[in-house]
């Protein structure tokens, strides 16, 4: 049920796209950005480009964009379009305010780039207002419902897995436990493929609970095994590195030291894996609008588009906790 059935921009044909990129940036939201506006522009349509996600809505900044803005940025990581958080828009004021600069701007319909707090916007704006909208999944966490794989996920994890590999090479050279802490505050998903991917010893993730007393009487075994070096990954919603790495000092008496790796996964040129996920569903966000198809999430679900209610495209867990974990340690 609109709050407004004289806002809604259901019933009118579209010949202008917005689109927008929210919540935290990703190595391939460009590529998906590059995609929704040439194709938009094939199919005859005007495209604004919405600077700082919701906030910037909000605050009326908005460019028109042309094939030439696009232009040389399949490559490039971050976002043109610029990325921000809005309290405000989680309001309802904030919301209407968005409405009512989308009319401003004679934007018919909005494709949001984001994880699980920017789909929630495109709802929003598509249940309460009529706002026709369509999510797609831009996060390296690669924890949203009616996708295996989202926008910058992989190059995430490979980034990761360079540094990882070159710490690996100082953690044998002086015989060390090194505890590596990866993004992920709900979502372990980066943590558990690294770990698996860079041969680690152990990880910790906020979907698993850990023993302390388990882990450091692993570390002595291995030690009088001749184990000489340790690669521990760390979810930064599980646990904060510098407290893992000085709770294994105090139990074992061994030397512990820690590394965040912090935005460096945010950034950098996306992989080729995520430059085409995002042209693809690009492209297919554009044909959901141009047929009338609207409060869509468009994702791949065996390397086949998948489109799924907003409604249903929330958050959801890593199914491979037991399985990666049990080879993880069956590895060690």
């Amino acid at each position: 049920m609109f709050w407004h059935d004289d806002i809604s921009l259901m019933d009118k044909k579209i010949k202008k796209i917005g689109v927008l990129t929210s919540g935290g940036d990703g190595p391939g939201m460009n590529a998906a950005i590059r995609s929704v506006v040439r194709c938009a522009l094939s199919q005859g349509f005007l495209v604004d480009g919405v600077m700082r996600g919701y906030r910037g809505l909000i605050e009326d900044e908005v460019i028109s964009l042309n094939h030439r803005s696009v232009a040389n940025i399949i490559n490039r990581g971050g976002t043109i379009l610029k990325t921000a958080r809005s309290e405000e828009f989680k309001t309802l004021e904030g919301q209407k305010t968005a409405v009512e600069r989308i009319k401003r701007h004679a934007i018919d319909a909005l494709v949001v780039i984001g994880g699980d707090g920017s789909y929630r916007g495109a709802l929003a704006l598509y249940q309460k207002f009529g706002v026709p909208t369509i999510g797609l999944p831009g996060t390296i966490d690669n924890d949203l419902h009616g996708t295996d794989q989202t926008i910058g996920c992989h190059t995430a994890v490979n980034t990761a897995l360079e540094s990882i590999d070159k710490i690996r090479d100082t953690a044998n050279s002086m015989e060390r436990i090194f505890i590596i802490e990866v993004m992920g505050n709900q979502s372990g998903y980066i943590a558990m493929e690294v770990a698996l991917g860079a041969g680690a010893e152990d990880v910790l993730i906020p979907e698993r609970s850990f023993d302390y007393d388990a882990l450091c009487q692993h570390i002595l075994e291995g030690g009088r095994k001749g184990k000489i070096s340790w690669i521990i990954v760390v979810a930064e919603g599980a646990a904060k590195a510098p407290e893992v790495a000085a709770t294994i000092h105090r139990k074992t008496g061994l030397e512990a030291r820690f590394v965040v790796l912090g935005h460096v996964q945010r950034g950098g040129a996306p992989v080729g894996a995520d430059r085409i996920l995002a042209t693809r569903l690009g492209a297919v966000a554009v044909d959901l609008l141009a047929k009338g198809c609207y409060g869509k999430a468009v994702g791949v679900l065996q390397d086949k588009i998948h489109i799924v209610d907003l409604s249903e495209a929330g958050t959801r867990k890593n199914p491979h906790v037991k399985e990666y974990y049990r080879l993880i340690k069956i590895l060690t």
